[in-house]
Formats: structure tokens, C-alpha cells, sequence
């Protein structure tokens, strides 16, 4: 393997209701060579965290059935490792406060500047978050 390659060994987690965010940032993520699982649904999401390992999720927090916070919230009692980081769309300085204080290492509000993004991603995935 040459030095800049990198190997996809960590699945990212993204959980939106919204299909069109799920590819394009799965894409982005796809793009840095990231391995991506995505969720429509958040309740499919914490029953995944249940079985498998994940080291960081991307939340959406304004979805129709269960906010991000919500699945923040549930996902640290279940998985007190992953790491979060929250996008939305919509500016909403309260919801930030209370994601950065449940432990959310980023939070984006879309449309966000891509690079600071995966630069995030791979801050969080490195643990120094």
C-alpha cells in the first residue's frame, strides 16, 4: 500500500430523513475514502448500534419522527463511545447548545463548507475531538 491510500475500516453511520442528504454525504464521505452505512429511519439506526460497533454517526436533528437529539441522547447510553456529529438545516442556536452539550464533537448547518466537514469527520475518527 502506498502511503497516501487509505483503507475504509471504520463505517460511518449518517441518519437523515431526507434521501438526497443520504447519498451526498455519503458521496462526500465516499470521496475521502470513508465506508458509509446510511439510515433513513433513527430507530433502525439505534437497533444497529445494538449489534455493531460504530465509531461515529452523523445525525440530521430535525427529522419527523425522533429528533437528532433524541437519538444523541439514546445513543449515549447505548454506545457511550461513538462520536456525533450534527448537521441541520436550519440555524438554531439552542439545538447547537444542547448537541455540544450532550457531546456532539462538530456541529454544520447545511449548506456547509465541505472540507471543514471532512475535516471533522476525520478529527472525530481520529479520536482527538
Amino acid at each position: 500500500m502506498k502511503p497516501n491510500e487509505t483503507v475504509a475500516t471504520e463505517i460511518v453511520c449518517i441518519v437523515d430523513d431526507d434521501p438526497g442528504v443520504l447519498t451526498s454525504i455519503g458521496r462526500l464521505l465516499a470521496s475521502d475514502g470513508l465506508a458509509v452505512r446510511p439510515f433513513r429511519e433513527p430507530e433502525s439506526f439505534l437497533a444497529h448500534v445494538k449489534t455493531h460497533s460504530v465509531p461515529l454517526v452523523i445525525l440530521d436533528i430535525w427529522m419527523e419522527k425522533m429528533t437528532g437529539l433524541e437519538v444523541q441522547a439514546r445513543l449515549s447510553k447505548l454506545s457511550p463511545q461513538t462520536r456525533v456529529i450534527i448537521m441541520t438545516g436550519r440555524k438554531d442556536p439552542a439545538a447547537q447548545q444542547a448537541a455540544m452539550q450532550f457531546g456532539a464533537t462538530a456541529f454544520f448547518t447545511k449548506p456547509f463548507d465541505d472540507e471543514e466537514f471532512l475535516t471533522a469527520v476525520r478529527t472525530a475518527l481520529a479520536g482527538n475531538a
